[in-house]
């Protein structure tokens, strides 16, 4: 079968490997697209829905082409010939989530009502019923995307909240990070199960948790489950998903993990995060200045921040003194094998305080985040 996900464009690479890691063979990768093409069996359905850090959708690919000066007449021929009945039953509702991108003639609004009419008669042709339509609440939704010339058509099989919802937040930080894009910067730092993790920003906790949920194997689907269902269910049944949790271990190690915010208000919403999450005995939380850290720690292996950027905390010059204090400290607690990760959207900034303090960038590039560029930095010393 034929799939595709959706995930913060930049973050490919990192969401490639989780995906052949959980038996997919790679069709095709749209680098800084945010979109991965593969196929697999029906597992990877609840393996990736249930068990990826990374991803935010997954949908089962019914149809992709290329059709130059596509128009909506192209789009309800082509959903219109799609077996509907295969994916939707007589007494379940549809909705579809349009999306469109590139220079047209018509709306994403265009988009939906044409395919849901194609949809509508195509079942209407092959079953002589007719599909009901529920915007709010469908049993099924069919993602039908224009993106410049490309037609692509999915059944969404994680339903309209996405899976960097965790289902474990209680509390929201006015900035926080998305927990997939934090995940990914986890991976990235190939964070050792002997090694200590430090976010010195850590606001309502998000690096920090999803640290210690991967180390304990703790499947990010668990909190999400009771609260919003899996679309796919409604298709495949709770067979697949009942064996993928016979398959999880879980462990209750303690990691050395280390939250650190100067704001106690965040910290304590924090900590309520990671009770949630089941890894707040794993956690160290912490009140404390990020541009002090040589006062807290003698050495730590793995840094991963998410600094406030200008856009947040309103002042230019208040980030360049953040920025380049920062450095100067977590400089003093770095040792020769560790590893400093930072996404930030002030990258000009950034850069300036890593020549100042001599860091080496090992890597670097971009992730749209929230519909804004930032950079993702990969520090040595």
């Amino acid at each position: 079968m034929d799939y595709y996900v959706t995930l913060s464009p930049g973050l490919e690479k990192i969401s490639k490997n989780e995906i052949e890691s959980f038996g997919g063979k790679i069709k095709e990768i749209r680098e800084n697209k945010g979109r991965i093409f593969f196929s697999g069996d029906l597992k990877l359905i609840p393996k990736i829905n249930y068990l990826s850090r990374t991803i935010e959708r997954m949908n089962i690919l019914l149809h992709r082409e290329e059709i130059p000066n596509i128009a909506l007449d192209d789009i309800y021929k082509r959903v219109y010939n799609i077996d509907w009945t295969e994916w939707i039953k007589e007494n379940q509702s549809f909705a579809i989530r349009p999306l469109r991108a590139g220079e047209h003639n018509f709306t994403s609004i265009d988009i939906g009502r044409v395919a849901g009419e194609a949809v509508i008669k195509s079942y209407q042709r092959d079953k002589n019923i007719r599909l009901k339509v529920n915007l709010d609440e469908p049993d099924v939704i069919v993602r039908v995307e224009v993106i410049f010339d490309e037609l692509i058509v999915g059944i969404d099989t994680t339903g309209d909240i996405a899976l960097d919802k965790r289902g474990y937040r209680v509390f929201n930080h006015p900035a926080h990070l998305n927990a997939t894009i934090a995940s990914s910067l986890v991976y990235l730092s190939d964070w050792k199960d002997d090694e200590m993790l430090l976010d010195p920003m850590c606001g309502s906790g998000t690096i920090p948790i999803e640290g210690a949920l991967m180390k304990r194997n703790i499947p990010p689907g668990k909190f999400r489950e009771n609260k919003y269902g899996f679309k796919f269910i409604d298709i495949f049944g709770y067979e697949l998903l009942d064996k993928i949790k016979k398959e999880i271990v879980e462990n209750k190690n303690i990691y050395k993990i280390i939250g650190l915010d100067k704001n106690q208000k965040y910290l304590d919403g924090a900590k309520d995060n990671a009770k949630n999450a089941e890894v707040l005995d794993t956690i160290e939380f912490i009140c404390g200045d990020a541009t002090k850290l040589h006062e807290k720690f003698n050495e730590s292996d793995v840094i991963i921040a998410n600094p406030p950027y200008g856009i947040r905390i309103g002042s230019k010059r208040s980030v360049k003194k953040l920025y380049d204090e920062f450095l100067s400290s977590a400089k003093e607690i770095m040792h020769g094998s560790s590893r400093l990760i930072v996404i930030t959207a002030e990258d000009k900034m950034f850069k300036d305080a890593i020549a100042k303090n001599n860091f080496e960038v090992k890597e670097e590039f971009n992730v749209m985040f929230g519909g804004l560029m930032t950079r993702v930095f990969y520090l040595t010393l």
